[in-house]
């Protein structure tokens, strides 16, 4: 099939690419979706101006606690069918049909495309949580993991355990639902690179009027909501950083300024698009994480190289346990932590899912999904290894700040980890600007995730377009930061997270679709 047609192939829809678009002041946007989602936004940061964060906070913390708290079997289970659906396709014949055809062939070397996928996914995330996460499991920071008695030996296998379930397979098959389900889609029947395509099956010629229209700006809300969080939250780290290494107040004016910073290096990343852009900006990210892992691990290797099969058989054993919800007497850690985590990474789904779509026509759906479930678990259990087996290391033996005080601010953790190894400045140094391009990686990647959505499915939107939403994300994180700091990016984080509820039953669905798709194509080859 020639992915390049504009018809449709399925059931002979005669829906083009674009025939809903506006080409006007330098745009090609998709009617209705790019209006209303602009609004909408623009509407809610009038919202952010004008309503007192604290106010904000509550209202939308509610929302999402009733969320959590009535919806978590439906959020627990449905990641579980997640993990076991993405194994199907890895191990089905499925896995032979090749993304774009048989004759594709790939855009990217592995390395680049491996590269790229994780920056995307939850690089950032790993910096802020290395260390504190393993640490607030081990020592009651906020409940534990199945009730174990904290501060114990039993305590530190299950937090890496716990932490390693948080970051492993489960939040890299929802991605891998959503983004082999857009590829395929895109690359194998032809339909543009939207969420609506993938319930072409299941919905008909409707996927293009309003249910369709109502997915994808969904989709528009939670990526930038997610993306606008996650920079004021970067930047307070960044902030946090600056006052730790260089004793800079960490003030409004320099979160401000490092929103400016990354905003501005994103705009010149999104203008050269994703080979000049977002490639090098990730082969650059993977490379300084590289560097700063190994150095760790080399400068406490006892530590590290001890950490890691306490880490796997952590996860190992307790898997099953943490992903039913059935029974648990540790509802409230649950809650907190797990629950929580199922609806982030659910509300990120569409940016992480589209994004990986787009870089990856000519892998098969086995390398595809091989590489997007396994290859990350393997590399964030070294990580998580190292960084929060030093955490809880310094914690038991009671050395510097960390073992001292324990887990006070959640961005200065590993800040405070480093402070107590050789060369503590130089590793902060340099987390500081890995947590930086972490965030241009993201920024940019969801600008050209967002542009997509809006321009009907176009993977060439005119670079007007692509800096708009990496402005708009800028703005939106600045005005959380300017209006209420702290309080107002939380609100908005807790909005996100609401997005997730909706999200799951879409994801769901799409895995019905999605296979409904893949029999056509098995027919056919």
């Amino acid at each position: 099939m020639n992915t390049k047609k504009d018809k449709y192939s399925i059931d002979n829809t005669d829906y083009t690419v674009g025939q809903d678009n506006i080409q006007k002041w330098g745009f090609d946007v998709h009617n209705p979706v790019f209006g209303i989602s602009a609004s909408l936004i623009g509407l809610f940061i009038i919202a952010i101006l004008l309503v007192e964060p604290a106010t904000s906070k509550a209202v939308l913390d509610g929302i999402k606690l009733q969320i959590i708290n009535s919806f978590d079997s439906l959020f627990m289970w449905s990641a579980n069918i997640f993990v076991l659906f993405c194994i199907a396709m890895i191990v089905s014949p499925y896995g032979k049909i090749r993304l774009g055809g048989d004759e594709a062939k790939s855009d990217y070397s592995r390395m680049s495309w491996l590269a790229m996928l994780f920056a995307a996914g939850m690089g950032i995330g790993l910096m802020f949580w290395a260390v504190a996460e393993p640490v607030a499991y081990y020592t009651g920071w906020f409940e534990t993991p199945l009730n174990v008695t904290p501060n114990t030996p039993e305590a530190a296998k299950l937090a890496l355990g716990a932490t390693m379930f948080h970051w492993g397979l489960h939040p890299w098959a929802i991605y891998g639902v959503v983004s082999l389900s857009l590829a395929f889609f895109a690359y194998n029947k032809g339909l543009p690179l939207s969420m609506r395509s993938v319930f072409y099956p299941i919905l008909g010629d409707r996927t293009w009027g309003w249910p369709g229209h109502i997915v994808d700006i969904l989709a528009v809300i939670a990526t930038l909501f997610g993306l606008a969080t996650s920079l004021g939250l970067g930047a307070q780290q960044a902030a946090s950083g600056f006052h730790h290494v260089f004793g800079i107040d960490n003030s409004m004016t320099l979160q401000m300024i490092i929103i400016l910073a990354v905003t501005l290096v994103a705009v010149v990343s999104v203008m050269r698009g994703i080979d000049g852009g977002v490639k090098v900006i990730s082969n650059i990210n993977m490379l300084m994480a590289l560097v700063l892992v190994v150095f760790v691990a080399l400068v406490c290797f006892a530590v590290s190289m001890g950490t890691i099969p306490i880490t796997v058989m952590g996860y190992i054993e307790n898997i099953i346990p943490l992903s039913n919800p059935i029974g648990r007497e540790d509802q409230v850690w649950m809650h907190g932590w797990t629950v929580f985590y199922w609806a982030w990474w659910i509300s990120w789904s569409p940016f992480v899912g589209m994004f990986i779509a787009r870089i990856s026509r000519g892998r098969t759906i086995r390398e595809f999904m091989t590489a997007v479930l396994i290859a990350p678990t393997l590399v964030t259990i070294i990580w998580m290894s190292v960084f929060g087996g030093i955490g809880i290391d310094q914690v038991i033996n009671k050395v510097g700040a960390l073992g001292t005080q324990g887990l006070t601010e959640v961005p200065l953790a590993m800040f405070q980890a480093f402070d107590a190894l050789p060369f503590g400045n130089m590793l902060s140094m340099l987390a500081v600007i890995l947590v930086l391009v972490f965030f241009v990686t993201s920024s940019d990647s969801g600008s050209l995730v967002i542009d997509s959505i809006t321009s009907g499915g176009k993977v060439d939107a005119p670079a007007p377009q692509r800096i708009f939403w990496a402005l708009i994300e800028g703005a939106i994180a600045a005005a959380l930061v300017w209006v209420g700091g702290k309080q107002a990016i939380e609100a908005l984080q807790a909005g996100a997270i609401s997005t997730a509820l909706p999200f799951t039953v879409i994801l769901l669905v799409m895995c019905v679709s999605l296979i409904m798709g893949l029999r056509t194509e098995k027919r056919a080859s």
